[in-house]
């Protein structure tokens, strides 16, 4: 069983308020969700209302398979139209 973690920071230089924020994030994670089938949580910044950090995580019996969704979940984030990916690390377990 392989368990990658990939934790992103994003910057929303367009948010005005934690509404703002909150709708960005939502789209975000039902992207991810919907298309990579990955586990996606908030794990920082929480009040902050231009900056956000995602934990996206993927557990499979394949290292192979795992490393290409989090491959592809990676450059989706990288190129978001509402956000931009600050910072990322990836994590294997």
């Amino acid at each position: 069983m392989v368990v990658a973690v990939l934790k992103i920071s994003l910057s929303i230089p367009h948010a005005g308020s934690l509404k703002d924020k909150r709708r960005v994030l939502k789209s975000v994670k039902d992207k991810l969700r919907n298309k990579y089938n990955v586990s996606i949580a908030e794990i920082g910044d929480q009040d902050v209302w231009k900056t956000a950090r995602l934990g996206i995580a993927i557990v499979s019996g394949d290292s192979t398979y795992a490393n290409g969704v989090i491959s592809r979940v990676q450059d989706l984030c990288a190129n978001l139209r509402e956000a931009v990916m600050t910072e990322c690390e990836l994590e294997w377990r």
